[in-house]
């Protein structure tokens, strides 16, 4: 049976990049959210195996949504979605409980390979 994963960010044409990347390696994208309000009630809904997060959004950012989905479900597995440059919210994402994070713009080796390690598969 393939993952299924959430997609979180607030630019569409991301989205579709990574939707893109997963879906050609057999990933099941059952949902995605534009900010981290959305994403926590997404992942209440849909109980998705695993979530990209990206750390900047409007609304509610990535480290916020992080915390509430934790709080639900404390064994959520979330790999994070961060810029250059943003090295203090990674390693505060991190400590979060994020799983692991991948580095915009994304190379899908680099995704594919975090995926695995994070659902170990």
């Amino acid at each position: 049976m393939s993952n299924r994963i959430l997609i979180v960010d607030d630019a569409a044409f991301m989205r579709m990049m990574i939707k893109e990347i997963l879906t050609k390696n057999g990933y099941d994208v059952v949902g995605e959210a534009s900010d981290g309000a959305q994403a926590v009630e997404k992942y209440k809904e849909l109980s998705p195996d695993l979530v990209t997060m990206d750390i900047t959004m409007p609304e509610m950012d990535g480290i916020t949504a992080l915390k509430e989905i934790k709080k639900i479900n404390p064994d959520a597995k979330v790999i994070m979605c961060s810029a250059m440059g943003q090295q203090a919210m990674v390693i505060d994402a991190i400590q979060s409980g994020a799983k692991d994070f991948i580095v915009k713009p994304f190379q899908a080796d680099r995704v594919i390979e975090a995926i695995k390690k994070t659902l170990g598969s």
